[in-house]
């Protein structure tokens, strides 16, 4: 609402004869002065009323560094006269940024006749404001003196205008702020979408002064009336709801606040709604702004006043801005307060309007992009594999036994290291052999020279006797070149030794039959796989597959199933099957115990039971575990 500044009456303007009551009408219009044309006019002329003899005064206000030029804002005593001659010493009293008497020649060929032309910059915080610029009498240079001190006074006054506004100024966005804030809380107080509409309606309807306050939702390509000021329910399909549906139509559409009756300069657009539902109502003053929420129009605002409340801009933009932030918390109010049904269903609405509608290029492509992985899982197959943890073993394993009681002389190899047939392993110490051979020799070459003597005597008892201790004397010596010819422990054959070290033993004790080191042979190997219980009923003999080992996984290793044993073994709380293989070809580099990953191709499936039939299966489990 504006005010209507008071009018200035009974007082001379030339400054003589003043009453009393106008110069207290004066002071209190200049008290009062609530805008800044108001203010100059009433200050212009307390100046000019207490200097005498001044013909005319202007006022000349701007801001160069806001890119406000100066700018006359009062006159005295009136607008209708010709100050154009004031023009000259306010400009040089700008420029030189101090108060400035010129004197100005009324007549050429008469130089009594002058006048004076007085001007005084008005600085405020170091900044030129403005000037004023006043045509006075002739009078002594004391005089003139005294009038730019009373200018300078006077233009103290000029400094609380300008602080007033500035004032004024700051103030402003802070109750704009209030404003806004006090609405949102009253709109975010309510859970349900009805409840805020129309205590938002209402607040707004109270806080600017209107006769009604409607709100309206998109709702199948037109608005609907949700919420009226004042009223919690109301007729849906009266004229009146009719009318004001027309009305925010026509913003919807235009996507444009509607101000009726069009302001000044303002954009052109279409209000034949808005005429209607004005002559229905008798509201001529109509405001209908746009509500916005996810970067569309989903609903209006429609403000109504009678003709003596026009809009002006400052509330219309403080109403944009209320409609800018509540518009998108109705409209998430508004969705959240469907039923869940209807939610779907304008979801999925809403989407296939996206996908087949212009635009969202990003999510078309997403959508053919899910469809392509659909179908490719749907229809793409793959060989299904089952994975197992793979150790080498030798296909067959020979040990080596102490063929005696003895003690360990020499020892060369140890268990991993590759031998040829016919290498000595290992050999027992013989001392104790050939000393117990040298003996039984002795012995059997004296049994030898008493045989001969009782031969001679014809002793035949103690020849019988004398035969048989030579005949014992002669096995026990082949017994010990027996033994004596297995002291060395050559390899059977060529292979790898897989189990024995010697090395760190040598003089001691080993028994007869004793094992003392495991030969495989280099080229019969095998594969033994733990598959897991779960997959085992997927494996059978015959199956083909493929083993990578830890040692040379640049090189898989083809084998083929050959046996399926029905003892499980635990391991790390699961269950395992031993499953033995059967490599295709052996290289070079193979040794037993390699460790690796070994995959058995069982059939062709799809991918997608592929990569998830661990989980389905786990769950299928899981879900019969828990029935009751």
């Amino acid at each position: 609402m504006t005010t209507k500044e008071p009018t200035i009456k009974d007082y001379d303007p030339r400054g003589g004869g003043a009453s009393a009551d106008a110069d207290e009408t004066l002071w209190r219009q200049f008290g009062n002065s609530t805008s800044q044309e108001a203010f100059c006019t009433t200050w212009l002329t307390l100046q000019c009323r207490m200097i005498s003899g001044v013909a005319g005064g202007v006022v000349l206000l701007g801001a160069p560094e806001e890119n406000r030029p100066f700018a006359p804002v009062a006159f005295w005593p009136s607008k209708q006269q010709d100050l154009k001659h004031l023009a000259d010493v306010a400009q040089r009293a700008l420029t030189e940024r101090r108060g400035l008497v010129l004197k100005r020649q009324l007549a050429e060929n008469d130089p009594a006749k002058f006048r004076y032309d007085i001007a005084y910059p008005l600085q405020i915080s170091g900044k030129m404001r403005g000037v004023v610029a006043l045509d006075v009498d002739p009078r002594p240079e004391e005089a003139l003196r005294q009038v730019m001190r009373q200018l300078q006074w006077g233009s103290a006054w000029m400094e609380v205008l300008f602080h007033r506004s500035t004032v004024a100024r700051s103030a402003a966005p802070q109750v704009r702020l209030e404003a806004i804030v006090n609405i949102l809380a009253t709109l975010v107080s309510h859970e349900r979408f009805h409840g805020a509409a129309v205590a938002l309606v209402t607040t707004l309807a109270t806080r600017f002064e209107c006769d009604r306050v409607s709100i309206g939702f998109i709702k199948r390509g037109s608005v609907r009336v949700e919420a009226l000021s004042h009223s919690a329910e109301f007729g849906k399909d009266t004229n009146l709801i009719r009318a004001i549906g027309i009305a925010m139509d026509e913003t919807a559409d235009q996507e444009s606040t509607i101000t009726l009756p069009v302001p000044p300069g303002g954009k052109v657009l279409v209000t034949r709604g808005h005429e209607e539902l004005s002559r229905q109502t008798g509201n001529t003053v109509l405001c209908s702004i746009p509500l916005v929420g996810h970067g569309k129009v989903v609903g209006v605002l429609t403000l109504e006043r009678t003709a003596n409340l026009p809009f002006d801009a400052d509330t219309v933009e403080l109403c944009e801005s209320i409609c800018a932030l509540v518009g998108p918390i109705l409209e998430v109010q508004r969705r959240d307060d469907r039923w869940l049904l209807r939610k779907i269903f304008d979801s999925s609405r809403e989407h296939i309007g996206y996908l087949i509608g212009p635009r969202h290029v990003a999510l078309k492509l997403t959508t053919l992009g899910v469809i392509a992985v659909v179908l490719f899982f749907a229809y793409a197959r793959g060989t299904y594999r089952v994975t197992a943890k793979s150790v080498i073993e030798p296909l067959t394993r020979q040990a080596v036994v102490a063929a005696f009681n003895g003690y360990i002389g020499t020892a060369p190899f140890r268990a991993g290291d590759i031998v040829r047939k016919g290498q000595i392993l290992a050999k027992m110490d013989d001392r104790e052999l050939k000393l117990e051979r040298g003996k039984w020799q002795s012995e059997e070459s004296q049994n030898q020279g008493q045989f001969y003597e009782a031969l001679g005597n014809r002793n035949a008892a103690q020849v019988q006797i004398l035969t048989s201790q030579i005949a014992q004397a002669k096995a026990q010596v082949a017994l010990i070149d027996d033994q004596l010819s297995r002291t060395e422990i050559a390899a059977p054959f060529d292979g790898v030794l897989v189990t024995g070290d010697l090395s760190q033993s040598l003089g001691a004790p080993v028994e007869k039959g004793q094992v003392l080191f495991e030969l495989a042979p280099l080229e019969s190997y095998r594969i033994i796989l733990q598959v897991d219980e779960r997959q085992i009923g997927d494996v059978s003999v015959g199956q083909h597959g493929r083993l990578v080992l830890s040692g040379f996984t640049d090189h898989p290793l083809d084998f083929t199933v050959k046996t399926l044993t029905p003892v499980s073994i635990a391991n790390e709380g699961r269950n395992f099957f031993r499953v033995e293989a059967q490599l295709q070809n052996v290289p070079d580099r193979l040794r037993p115990a390699m460790e690796g990953v070994g995959k058995i191709e069982v059939d062709q499936r799809r991918l997608i039971w592929i990569w998830t039939h661990e989980v389905i299966d786990w769950l299928r489990l899981k879900i019969w575990n828990w029935l009751p």
